[in-house]
């Protein structure tokens, strides 16, 4: 058993990864912004429940006080803002460097686990993937959510370079579904909701990276609890088109919603969206025009042979995902 602090208990992933600590039988504190405000789920998982902010770096000394390891998912993921810099570019960066030195401050904590993204490997997600790859295209007027991932990402290694006291770990997931612990619906999950409330205009040609949130928070685990583990660790389990994706739902019968049928993953399909993604928001416009067409495949021998990771099928997520959001009253 070790005492572990969670950043960002309240979120998708954090309240997770809460759960699965819990659960292999380790003692857990997690920081919220205000306690009393704190999801009922997270509240019945019983960890101790304090109050930070990453706008206030002085304010997870205390949170850390005591542990040995700190696993850090807080940060915002949204693709459209009004101001990037400020509300995603700052808080991402800043945020993460707050723990970084609040961690450092405490002399019982040896590693710290940081949640990434597979946006800080790529923007443009055509090839075969693997933890050596950066993204080196993202800017605060291009994708600046990518840019966000890539820059605290990048921060944080700069900063583990610089002391001794703990090691840096780095779990990158790419599009994380799954069943949730707090009723807010995230923006992976918000992707089957519009694919079933008519948002799409039709079958478009994107591929998704698909992982589940409750492999992702196993993956957390495994990342702090082995003494070998090191780097990057891309967090995928199966590369799914949005075709198969609507296909699947029709073959499971959900009897939700209406999913697109219009095939636009095609030529002509392609050169449609790409015209009227033009006359979409910035965030939504840049991630159309930089993953319409592109087809990844993931690398994920690292994760599987040094962690000893195995993942979810893409099916089984989905079952439970379509459960889960009918619970929450999403569909």
């Amino acid at each position: 058993m070790a005492r572990v602090c969670v950043t960002g208990g309240s979120g998708f992933i954090g309240s997770q990864v809460v759960r699965d600590l819990l659960q292999a039988g380790h003692e857990v504190r997690t920081t919220v912004r205000d306690p009393s405000r704190a999801p009922e789920g997270l509240v019945d998982l019983g960890p101790d429940i304090v109050s930070a902010d990453l706008g206030d770096p002085e304010s997870f000394r205390p949170a850390f006080s005591g542990c040995e390891y700190v696993i850090h998912t807080a940060s915002p993921y949204v693709l459209n803002v009004e101001d990037p810099q400020r509300d995603l570019i700052d808080p991402a960066v800043n945020g993460t460097l707050a723990v970084l030195n609040a961690a450092v401050a405490n002399p019982s904590v040896k590693r710290v686990v940081l949640t990434s993204s597979f946006a800080a490997v790529t923007e443009e997600p055509e090839g075969t993937f693997d933890e050596r790859m950066w993204n080196e295209r993202s800017s605060v007027d291009r994708n600046p959510y990518y840019f966000s991932k890539t820059a605290a990402e990048r921060s944080a290694w700069g900063f583990a370079r610089s002391q001794s006291q703990f090691n840096l770990v780095v779990i990158n997931p790419s599009v994380v579904l799954g069943p949730s612990l707090v009723p807010s619906v995230n923006t992976s999950n918000s992707l089957l909701v519009g694919l079933l409330r008519g948002q799409y205009p039709g079958i478009l040609d994107l591929d998704y990276a698909i992982v589940d949130v409750r492999d992702v928070a196993k993956a957390h685990r495994l990342a702090m609890e082995s003494p070998t583990a090191s780097g990057r660790y891309l967090c995928t389990a199966e590369v799914w088109s949005q075709r198969r994706l609507v296909d699947w739902i029709r073959g499971a019968n959900l009897g939700l919603g209406k999913p697109p049928r219009m095939g636009l993953d095609n030529p002509l399909g392609r050169f449609i969206t790409r015209s009227a993604a033009r006359f979409q928001t910035p965030g939504s416009r840049d991630y159309l025009l930089t993953h319409l067409g592109r087809h990844p495949r993931v690398n994920t021998e690292k994760i599987r042979t040094e962690l000893g990771m195995a993942f979810r099928p893409a099916g089984e997520t989905l079952i439970d995902t379509f459960a889960d959001l009918q619970r929450w009253g999403h569909l």
